[in-house]
């Protein structure tokens, strides 16, 4: 991990990149915004961070190692080929272009190689945990993969990952259907009303010749506490499911392992609140690298991605997210609305 304050300048000042705004503040020993560019200085940026309006003041000033382009999807693209052209390492918020013609105009961009893009949910504690587990092979060769937590290409890049496949051919198939849904939480708070609404909920399998993903959503899922999250991996050896890792240890002995979470400040716990580590079957797989600052799951996802971003800039680790990934990611999301609409498979071929 970098020693110094990693140095990025923020263009944009949505819900988004609040995060990053507030890690620098509660990390200052590891994170410095150089900059914001954004076109209402005092809109959504309370602390004290230099304001500049144009892209080449927020490459020059303090001197950032990467850019983050927070910005709308119409927006992005072309900002982030401008960035790249200059020789500017960019992290792209999610995803980095809407549609396919966009993603293969960025592939082809020039210093395509600088983008990474700003995934973080496999950094989340808890699939980090059960990710380095899977990789150790505690359920043999990996096969198929459930997700049911967020959406789109976010969901695709889980199933991608807890399954270990690249950037391979896949057959997408699916369908959505409405039901009524109490949705009484959203990002902007208690809605204090409980009539059913609408919802969407959408199904789909991606085939990748061999290893296969179910994806499972419904709409306003992030938020609605009436829906649980899920995650199955099944493979050669075992299975896991959310918290808990079956496999045999003799040839008539299957056992169960799980995931547990050492939370600080718990009872009696004086040690402060905060997320120590996750064990499973009694090894330490996961340890907090921000241990002190209490931040959420989330924020530490997103503090990992910094962190990673960081290192890849300096030349002392690998590429967090690259470009290639998260539009392959993107192609499969895309696919998945596509053959819902359509009611048809659709094959997606790497750009």
């Amino acid at each position: 991990m970098a020693s110094d304050p990693i140095r990025y300048a923020v263009i944009g000042r949505g819900w988004r990149a609040q995060f990053f705004f507030k890690l620098a503040a509660v990390l200052p020993e590891r994170f410095t915004v150089t900059s914001v560019l954004t076109r209402s200085p005092d809109a959504g940026v309370d602390r004290p961070i230099p304001v500049v309006h144009d892209v080449e003041s927020a490459v020059r000033t303090g001197s950032p190692e990467f850019v983050i382009t927070s910005v709308p999807w119409d927006t992005n693209p072309g900002l982030v080929k401008t960035l790249a052209a200059q020789g500017v390492r960019v992290l792209s918020e999610t995803p980095p272009a809407p549609d396919r013609d966009g993603l293969a105009d960025l592939l082809r961009a020039e210093n395509a190689e600088l983008v990474q893009v700003a995934e973080q949910y496999l950094m989340l504690p808890d699939h980090a945990a059960r990710l380095a587990v899977l990789q150790a092979g505690a359920i043999g060769e990996r096969t198929s993969a459930q997700v049911s937590s967020t959406h789109g290409y976010h969901a695709v890049s889980m199933l991608r990952g807890f399954l270990g496949v690249g950037r391979t051919p896949a057959t997408v198939r699916a369908t959505a259907f409405t039901a009524p849904l109490a949705d009484p939480l959203d990002r902007d708070g208690w809605r204090d009303d409980l009539t059913p609404r609408p919802a969407v909920t959408t199904l789909a399998t991606l085939d990748f010749g061999g290893r296969a993903g179910l994806y499972d959503f419904t709409d306003g899922q992030w938020w609605n506490p009436l829906r649980s999250r899920r995650v199955v991996v099944r493979g050669s050896a075992g299975e896991l499911a959310d918290d808990t890792v079956v496999r045999m240890a003799d040839p008539r002995t299957p056992v169960q392992s799980s995931f547990r979470r050492r939370q600080l400040g718990r009872d009696l716990n004086l040690e402060g609140f905060d997320l120590d580590h996750i064990s499973y079957d009694g090894t330490v797989v996961w340890r907090n690298p921000f241990a002190g600052a209490r931040l959420s799951d989330e924020e530490i996802a997103i503090a990992t991605l910094l962190s990673r971003m960081g290192d890849w800039c300096r030349g002392v680790g690998e590429a967090p997210y690259p470009l290639a990934e998260a539009c392959h990611d993107h192609l499969l999301s895309l696919a998945i609305d596509e053959a819902a609409r359509s009611g048809e498979p659709v094959a997606v071929q790497p750009l």
